[in-house]
């Protein structure tokens, strides 16, 4: 599994076109249910030194399935019709983070102030993929297994 830096350094315009994606506020996280159907949650990712995370409160269903298998999907909001400001996917594996120093990294770095109750993922990053369009055409760059 790849962290968000290590990914950062191997592919630098795409993370930094994806930070900025992600960091435009709601995203759409992908998670599949115990009983195989995919589910999606409206969520406000984080980049901070380095890292992707995500907060939620303790019953939320998309945190069971993180725990239960890890996989998701996130795919940054699209601002109009067009895609004008491109769009960014990305995937690979959560896992719960109960560190103090790696919570305090997170909300550090949150657009908003995340509450105690809140748990913590990190998500490393297993693909990613940019799409912007140029006279109306799709243009993607990939890393990974996007």
């Amino acid at each position: 599994m790849t962290s968000w830096a290590e990914f950062a350094a191997e592919a630098p315009e795409l993370a930094a076109f994806g930070a900025e994606r992600l960091g435009q506020g709601v995203a759409f996280l992908g998670t599949g249910r115990a009983d195989g159907w995919p589910r999606v949650h409206p969520v406000t990712p984080i980049v901070g030194e380095g890292r992707l995370f995500l907060f939620m409160e303790p019953t939320s269903p998309k945190g069971r399935d993180l725990r239960r298998n890890g996989r998701y999907t996130m795919h940054s909001l699209v601002s109009d019709q067009a895609g004008s400001g491109g769009e960014f996917l990305v995937r690979g594996r959560a896992t719960p983070v109960n560190d103090p120093a790696a919570r305090a990294i997170a909300v550090g770095a949150a657009s908003y102030a995340p509450a105690e109750r809140y748990v913590l993922f990190e998500l490393d990053v297993d693909g990613a993929l940019a799409t912007v369009y140029e006279g109306g055409r799709p243009v993607r760059r990939g890393w990974g297994a996007p």
